[in-house]
């Protein structure tokens, strides 16, 4: 309890104020800094209110020029004492130009008592104006040299989304006309742990006029100034003169903060039943229970009771309080999980916020994603996303946590459910009209290979048809890139891949997941791609807006829409993976791999990863990729830290090993990356298999193999430029001493046993595999024929060969016969027109180009696999069919032990 004395000081003290009744005259009193009294004041009250309140501080703190003569003020919404003490304590704490300090230019006239703008003020009438913001408005048009920031701030009292009709928003609300001691009290003693400031960037005061004035800012380094010269306007030196410039530019300073304070917030939150009924009851639902009825030959009645069964299948049910319990888990999880959770990027994701509609589109690696990408998020400020979860995961207990962590669940599989699918088209509208950050994995599943899954259009295409229906702001993709340097699932992905049955979710199963491994997890990465502008991609594909009916959910979308979503999801997957971040563990896993026997003498591992640090650095993959800065002994030693690799001591050197039984799940890390460098991996393949290559045929092979590489990898160097990326990268091979160019447009391989030609061996390995996958595929079809398998017999014989080998290789590495990545080649070849399907029968015909491609095989195999390609070819039509036998009699069989 405050005691009276003491509340009267701290919360009327008049110098602290924008008062009202200084409104168009001089302001006399001296500097707020200078005089005792209010000393004095600041230090009590500041006292008082830091033992009561512990803000958080989000986003990053405002940067400023260096220029002395440059005025700053502080620009707050909403007239409050206890905010303008808040704003005091956290300008000291961070070293910022302090708030509650004077203002003085005696050159322009400018002496105000504090350094912070209050837009809203209580004593003040509805159309009265700021009376500081007036004088400086005066100052700078009256001035051509001054110079004036403003920083505008937000503070939140807790961060519960406001809720419709509710008592609570009642007595939190902070747009109270009258900010009265007993609700800044409340505040205090309710919010005082719970409290969040932002300061957004500066904005040039002169560059505002000018924008309302409509002339064009020029920027620079820290705002938006422009130049000296002001057009046209009648200038007045009192503070009533310029009413109608000042009351715009408030509303525009109260606009943003307004945005800001709702992406941080959310929209205001509707009861979950009162949702459910005002989805089943909107005209579009209707639409589709009545044509459901019709088509069932069920009463609307019966129709909409199914209807709102779906809907309470997937609407979520937020709880602030629940978000808050999983806050403070969560951060306590990832102290006893990871060394650190690193994140990229994030500013440009905060800049968007405000002014659109954000759909966050990560990779999906784990199922901590869901946790870690909305802790991310929330940590730094913006609102929480709402998360489209499979039902799987709608399991007791923890399905109602996650659901009231604004996971909406929605069914694997829905094909042919009309009803269905309107509702869930209905439910995105809503949140997307609604202005709800929405999150959902475009891959469908997790990758249990490392690589990124070919996209799931089904979600993509309801947001596209949500914004063709009319929504309130443009929508934007956010791709994100989730790496981790260990995997809960880890020991789970590598059955999977070698055929055991997935496992169900349940409560029990999840909390066993953890016990696989060791509880040693490393670092943990966040990076957010460069963001992906939905109205670009209209405007690419000449699609209209507001082209479909706000009525209906079973508009189909036409070819052109069709062809923009398809491509819409590819370059999404390729913006992930420009945010990739190479880590040490990846980088490790790329190296050891690579080797003979998964190991290497320390010195030459040192040496191999420092190559593939400088491959990176001097030829970066894309600007958002993030490379380790760790040194190759720093990253050999966080290996061996993690249990990922070995040291074995030897007299002649220490050897660097994989870890028993890692190699598999080292893969997984490796292929996180595989893209980054899959192109010198496969120009040096050239150059090792072939001792000396012409630079034309080097440049032809790659040329029509790329698209392949391209599909699997999602590589986003466009074809029409393939040639200059390929030229950089022989140029950075050269540097390297990697390959050695004799003249006439020769290359080759360095000298034998030199440092050059052994580190070319391990660069060369990565690609091996999906070249060995690309011709094993491409010898059965030439030995089968045209016209005599389907896809589904082609990626099951391809699986089954991928196993053999991976067994005459000894490596344990699954993914070398993951049925995606088969079933990835074949659709690249169908997409190529190299091969066509019978959508009926689906069987594959094709022509004499797919002996062409097969042909390079030589180019780029070894030996011995050229050799064991040629065993594939040699498949008798008996073997064939015994082999699609057992692989249906086996499929048989795990479909009855998963019953």
């Amino acid at each position: 309890m405050i005691p009276k004395f003491l509340k009267k000081r701290i919360f009327k003290a008049p110098v602290t104020t924008d008062n009202a009744a200084t409104d168009g005259q001089p302001v006399t009193p001296k500097p707020y800094a200078n005089a005792p009294i209010n000393q004095l004041y600041r230090k009590l009250s500041g006292q008082m209110l830091d033992v009561a309140v512990k803000p958080k501080l989000l986003g990053e703190l405002p940067e400023f020029d260096s220029d002395d003569q440059t005025l700053r003020f502080y620009v707050l919404q909403d007239y409050s004492r206890s905010n303008s003490i808040l704003i005091d304590l956290q300008t000291q704490e961070h070293n910022l130009p302090p708030a509650l300090v004077g203002v003085q230019d005696s050159a322009h006239n400018i002496k105000e008592n504090a350094a912070i703008i209050f837009l809203k003020h209580p004593s003040a009438k509805d159309s009265q104006l700021s009376p500081r913001l007036s004088r400086l408005v005066s100052a700078v048009l009256q001035y051509p040299e001054l110079k004036v920031r403003l920083v505008p701030v937000s503070i939140l009292w807790g961060r519960a989304p406001e809720k419709e009709d509710s008592l609570f928003k009642l007595l939190t609300a902070d747009n109270w006309e009258d900010p009265s001691i007993t609700k800044q009290l409340f505040n205090i003693g309710v919010m005082g742990r719970d409290t969040f400031v932002q300061f957004h960037p500066p904005q040039d005061l002169r560059a505002l006029i000018h924008e309302q004035l409509h002339t064009t800012p020029v920027e620079d380094d820290h705002a938006q100034p422009v130049s000296d010269e002001m057009p046209a306007y009648t200038l007045t030196t009192g503070a009533d003169g310029n009413r109608e410039l000042v009351r715009m530019l408030q509303q525009q300073l109260t606009t943003y903060l307004d945005k800001q304070r709702a992406s941080m917030l959310g929209p205001d939150l509707s009861d979950r039943r009162n949702l459910v009924d005002k989805l089943v009851y909107s005209p579009a639902i209707k639409h589709a229970i009545e044509a459901e009825a019709k088509a069932t030959g069920t009463s609307v009645r019966e129709a909409r009771n199914v209807a709102k069964g779906y809907a309470n299948e997937m609407v979520n049910d937020y709880s602030h309080s629940i978000i808050r319990g999983f806050y403070k888990f969560l951060t306590w999880l990832w102290t006893q999980l990871y060394d650190g959770v690193e994140v990229h990027h994030f500013e440009r994701v905060r800049e968007l916020a405000a002014d659109y509609e954000l759909v966050y589109v990560p990779c999906h690696r784990s199922h901590v994603d869901y946790l870690l990408l909305s802790y991310v998020i929330y940590k730094r400020g913006l609102s929480i996303p709402y998360v489209a979860a499979g039902d799987n995961l709608d399991v007791p207990v923890l399905g109602p946590l996650l659901r009231g962590a604004v996971a909406f669940y929605i069914r694997r599989s829905f094909r042919g459910n009309a009803l269905y699918t309107a509702v869930l088209r209905e439910y995105m509208h809503t949140l997307i009209t609604r202005n709800t950050p929405i999150e959902y994995f475009i891959e469908g599943g997790r990758s249990r290979s490392g690589r990124l899954l070919p996209p799931k259009m089904g979600m993509l295409a309801m947001t596209v048809h949500s914004q063709l229906r009319h929504t309130n702001k443009p929508v934007v993709f956010i791709p994100t890139y989730i790496g981790y340097e260990r995997i809960m699932e880890g020991g789970t992905y590598v059955g999977e891949l070698k055929g055991k049955p997935k496992e169900s979710e349940s409560l029990i199963g999840l909390l066993k997941v953890g016990r696989k491994i060791e509880r040693i997890f490393g670092n943990v990465h966040l990076s957010f791609g460069t963001p992906l502008h939905l109205s670009d991609f209209m405007t690419k594909f000449d699609v209209p807006a507001d082209s479909l009916p706000a009525d209906r959910t079973d508009t189909p979308l036409d070819e052109k829409t069709s062809a923009m979503v398809d491509n819409i999801g590819v370059k999404i997957m390729q913006h992930i993976n420009k945010a990739a971040v190479i880590t040490p563990v990846s980088l490790l896993s790329l190296v050891l791999l690579s080797a003979p026997k998964a190991a290497l003498d320390e010195d030459i591992c040192r040496e191999q990863i420092a190559l593939y640090q400088g491959l990176a650095q001097q030829l970066p993959y894309a600007d958002d990729t993030f490379i380790t800065d760790m040194s190759p002994q720093q990253i050999i030693d966080y290996g061996i830290k993690l249990k990922l690799i070995e040291r074995t001591p030897h007299i002649l050197g220490d050897i660097i090993q994989i870890a028993g039984k890692q190699a598999a799940l080292l893969s997984y890390f490796r292929n996180n990356i595989l893209h980054v460098f899959i192109l010198l991996s496969f120009l040096s393949a050239l150059v090792a298999r072939n001792g000396r290559i012409e630079r034309s045929r080097l440049d032809n092979i790659a040329t029509q193999m790329y698209p392949f590489l391209q599909s699997e990898l999602f590589l986003y160097y466009p074809a029409h430029s393939l040639n200059n990326t390929l030229n950089k990268k022989v140029d950075s091979l050269l540097a390297h001493g990697l390959i050695v160019e004799l003249g006439d447009g020769i290359l080759s391989v360095p000298e034998s046993n030199s440092k050059g030609y052994q580190q070319l061996q391990v660069l060369a390995t990565p690609v091996g595999q999906s070249l060995e996958r690309y011709f094993m595929t491409l010898a059965l079809l030439a030995q089968q024929g045209s016209g005599n398998l389907t896809e589904k017999e082609v990626v099951d014989l391809c699986h089954l060969l991928g196993q053999r080998l991976s067994v005459l290789y000894a490596d344990d590495i699954p993914d070398f016969f993951d049925r995606a990545l088969f079933t990835s080649f074949i659709s690249a070849l169908t997409r190529l027109d190299y091969i066509q399907k019978d959508e009926e029968t689906g069987v594959l015909t094709f022509d004499h180009r797919i002996n062409d491609i097969a042909h390079h095989a030589k180019y780029v195999l070894t030996p011995d696999m050229m050799q064991i390609l040629q065993q594939v070819a040699s498949l008798d039509e008996e073997e064939i069919t015994h082999a699609i036998t057992e692989i249906s009699n086996k499929k048989q069989r795990k479909f009855g032990r998963k019953r």
